[in-house]
Parts: structure tokens; sequence; C-alpha cells
């Protein structure tokens, strides 16, 4: 099968769905391909709530950002029988999680993602193509003239006028020749004061973790099988990590220092199972079970990377991640200490259901890092870090900002052995040129694949700005069409002021307040 269109976005996570959307709302023809059978990636396939800053409420995100947040709340309105209280909460936090402002069920979370795909479906501008995967690109000089798919129901080729990489791990850029970099950069290339001090190592990256959904129902007892390899992560630890992987002890990511939250702490207490609880059963009526999220630092898998090796590497590392997570259910259930000096609670159990799976698990791993293009601009530890700063008074003002973010530099362990790296940053930009590769002339980076390093990944990697990098090249690959520019040029007046108003009329904010611009995360 061969497709055409005015723009094709590969990967249907929150770049993605950003970038397809404001590019079909703009006017053009967007095919959208997902190699997955969700949308949403990091908030549904990959089951992380919502990591955003404390000012999400009224500043810090796009409008069509807050438009999935109010329509995720107003579902949960809508379909579910919740108290009063939580009703008219205007701030409806379903989970009311200490560690996202609106930690949902993630089923709920796609239902509100395709409804606002269906929307321009419906209006002919959008085609969505789930469980399709790139495996080449036809290339001519510095241009994609299309790409090739295997899916459900065979081969595609699609030609485009711009192709949008907002794939979780940069999937592109190699099929395309795209200069790119992966893993972590050396300080003698980056300057940064936290890059790696020798030579630069593709394989550095940070650990991915395959989270899970538990319920817990006092008096039932569903235990997991043991898996083969439960004796290696009992008794593994590693030299960077305070206790045992299957234990309580674990690094407090700001200071280094061991931390052991509980697992079920007294009301009000930042414990381990309301950090991601997606559903708080007291807020339905009648009263019904909680259900939380796993993504603790007890299964980030750190062993192997799993991107940029060859297809038995990457096996590996995806069925190792998984079968961490797997130990660790059968840990909590049966062997981890209780405050009242027994083992095990066998009262939790895996929930599929609010994960679309059978078995509990999401349906992928999450990946907090991908292959990064060669950029036009390259946002650096100096731009945005407190003490890469030194006098500032905030972060870069970048003159071709399109979107904002705030995001402490939040490394888990990596695939080298080094642990936590979780510094302070100052709320920051999103420059238009981390979007551009130096060389391609239709290839736009729409997730995170953009122009960051190692380092600012940390912070550029949650949701919020995932979606605002998205959506700001879902609008740049449309306007480019429009007005028959390159996205190069489109940084040089008077393109420049005319993009980044017409993106001020959709909603996206350019830059922080002044109050806020020098706040510390």
């Amino acid at each position: 099968m061969e497709l055409e269109c005015d723009v094709l976005v590969v990967g249907a996570g929150c770049g993605g769905l950003a970038a397809a959307l404001t590019a079909a709302r703009t006017g053009c023809s967007v095919v959208l391909t997902e190699p997955t059978r969700w949308v949403g990636g990091q908030l549904t396939s990959q089951a992380v709530p919502a990591d955003e800053h404390p000012w999400i409420e009224s500043t810090g995100a796009t409008g069509s950002y807050r438009e999935m947040r109010e329509a995720v709340r107003q579902r949960y309105r809508d379909t579910l029988p919740l108290t009063e209280e939580a009703r008219r909460d205007p701030h409806l936090n379903p989970g009311r999680a200490w560690g996202s402002a609106i930690a949902a069920e993630p089923v709920g979370i796609h239902d509100v993602l395709r409804d606002l795909l269906r929307t321009e479906e419906a209006r002919g501008r959008l085609r969505l193509l789930l469980c399709t995967v790139p495996v080449s690109a036809d290339v001519d000089g510095d241009r994609v003239e299309a790409v090739s798919f295997t899916g459900p129901d065979g081969d595609v080729t699609i030609t485009a006028g711009y192709v949008l990489d907002a794939t979780e791990e940069g999937d592109l850029l190699p099929l395309t020749g795209c200069e790119h970099v992966v893993g972590a950069e050396s300080a003698a290339d980056t300057g940064e004061p936290h890059a790696l001090d020798g030579p630069a190592d593709p394989l550095d990256q940070q650990a991915v973790t395959w989270c899970f959904a538990l319920e817990r129902v006092p008096g039932r007892a569903d235990i997991v099988d043991r898996p083969a390899t439960y004796g290696f992560w009992r008794d593994y630890q590693a030299a960077h990590w305070p206790g045992p992987q299957l234990g309580w002890a674990t690094t407090e990511p700001e200071t280094g220092r061991p931390l052991r939250r509980p697992l079920f702490g007294p009301t009000g207490e930042q414990d381990l199972w309301t950090f991601r609880r997606i559903r708080n059963g007291a807020s339905w009526v009648p009263a019904v079970p909680d259900v939380t999220l796993v993504n603790w630092p007890q299964v980030d898998y750190w062993l192997a990377p799993m991107t940029g090796v060859d297809a038995e590497q990457r096996a590996r590392a995806r069925a190792g991640a998984r079968e961490l997570s797997l130990a660790f259910v059968h840990w909590l259930q049966t062997e981890a200490p209780r405050p009242d000096g027994g083992t095990g609670y066998p009262d939790l159990a895996l929930r599929g259901d609010v994960l679309g799976t059978d078995d509990g698990f999401a349906m992928e791993p999450y990946v907090r890092e991908a292959r990064r293009i060669r950029a036009v601009t390259t946002v650096v530890e100096q731009h945005v870090g407190v003490e890469a700063r030194p006098g500032a008074d905030g972060a870069e003002r970048f003159v071709d900002s399109v979107g904002v973010g705030s995001y402490r530099i939040d490394l888990h362990p990596s695939t080298s052995g080094r642990g936590y790296l979780d510094i302070a940053t100052y709320p920051f930009e999103i420059p238009l040129g981390a979007l551009v590769p130096q060389r391609m002339q239709n290839l736009l980076a729409a997730g995170k694949s953009i122009g960051t390093t190692h380092v600012t990944n940390g912070c550029y990697r949650l949701h919020p700005v995932e979606w605002g990098a998205g959506e700001a090249a879902g609008a740049l690959a449309a306007w480019c069409l429009q007005h028959g520019v390159r996205p190069v040029s489109v940084r040089e007046q008077p393109h420049l002021e005319e993009f980044q108003r017409c993106l001020q009329a959709r909603g996206v904010q350019l830059h922080w307040p002044q109050d806020l611009r020098g706040r510390q995360r």
C-alpha cells in the first residue's frame, strides 16, 4: 500500500499526538503511525502518570496539553461513580497521588486521546495506523522522500512533505541517515559540568522501567509464579545502590543518601503506595480498592542498554527489564519485610484492565532516553542548570523559543554503573533550533529526539515538555508547507516573529512569567 500526506508523524506518544493534532488542525493532511496498539506513550502504553511542575494548573504548558488534562478529569466526572467532593474538585486528581497532579488510569487517558484524534479523523485530515513499525526510508540527499513500514495489513510506504520523528527511541534517525547522538556525551564536547569526564559513551543510557499496576484486596492471595531469575535479583546489589535490588532501601536522588520509604505510611506521608496511585478507592461510591502504578527505583533496569544496539541485545534488555519487575512483584507478595515483623503482602495483586493488558504489566517499557538529533541548537546544562549558570536570574532566554517546561535534571542510574544525577534547574524554554537537524531539510524532531544532551534530556523528557516539543514541530511543519520556507529559515525574521505569534494564538506559551523565571526546582 502507498499513501501520501503533507505531514507524516512517526510515533504516537505525547509528542507525536501533539504534532499530529496541531498539523491536522491547521489544515494539513496527516498520517500518524504507532508501533503499539495504543496511542499516548508515557501516559498510556508505558503507564507513567504525568510528571509535571508545581505551577502546571496555571502556567507552563500549552493550551492543548491543558485541554487533554481537563478532558481526562471530565471523563471521570461523566462516567465514574465519584463522591460529590471528588466530582466538584476543579483540580481532580483521580489517584490523589503525591507524585503527580493528575494520576489517572491509562485506559481512561487512552480513551480521551483517541477521542481527540477521532475529531480530526472525522474531518478527513488525519489517518492513524496502529501496530505499524518503520523499517526503511527513501532519502534523496538531504530530504526524506518516503518511509516504509510493516503493519497488520502488510507493508505500507508513506510519502510526505515533512517527516516528524516522535518515536520513543529516535528510530527514524538511523533509517534516514540523520546525524544523531545516543548515550552520554563527553564534557570535552559539551562543556557540561556533569557530562562524562572521559570519552563519549553511546552505551551509557538511563535505566528503563517496565511498570505495572497493583491492587490491594485484604484476604485475597494471588501470588505470581517465581521467575527463573528471582534468585539473581534477590541477591544482586549494584555498587551505587545502598542495598539489594529487591529491598526497601533506595537512593535519595537529590543527595545520594540512602532512603527508605514505607509501602504504606500514615495518612499524609509520602509513601510508595500513594506515590503514583491512579485510583483512590475512597473517591468512589461505593468505595473500591486502590490501584497504584509501580514506577519505583527498585524496578529501574540498568544492566544493559536498549537503544542503538542489535536486535538480540535489545531483546535481552527488554526481557531483563520485565524479569526484574516480575521478580519485584513476587518479592513484594512473599518476602518483603513488613513493619509488624512479618514478610510479604500476599493481598497485593496485578491489575491489568487499567493498563489494557491481561497480566498487569504495561504494554511497553518506560524509555527515558532516545537517540537525539545533531540539532541547529543543542540545549546543554549551561542553558538550564542552576549550578552551571552562576549569577543568572533564570534559564537561557532563547530568541526562537517555541515552548516552555520545568523539571529537575533527573537522570536515573545508568547502564555504565553510574548512580542518580539529580540537580536543580530553572524553568526553561524549548528553542526552535532544537527541533531542526543540522543537515536534513524536511525531517523534524517531535519528542525525546530533540536536540538535548544526555544530561539535559533529564529535564526535557517529561510529559508536558515532550507534548510541547511535538506541538511546536507539528506547527512548524505546517507553517513551512503553507509559506514555502525551510525550517531553518523560520528562525530568521520576519518568519520567526510571525510564527511565534501563530503559536501564541494557538495557546503556546513561549516564556515564563518573570516571577517564576528564577525559581529553582
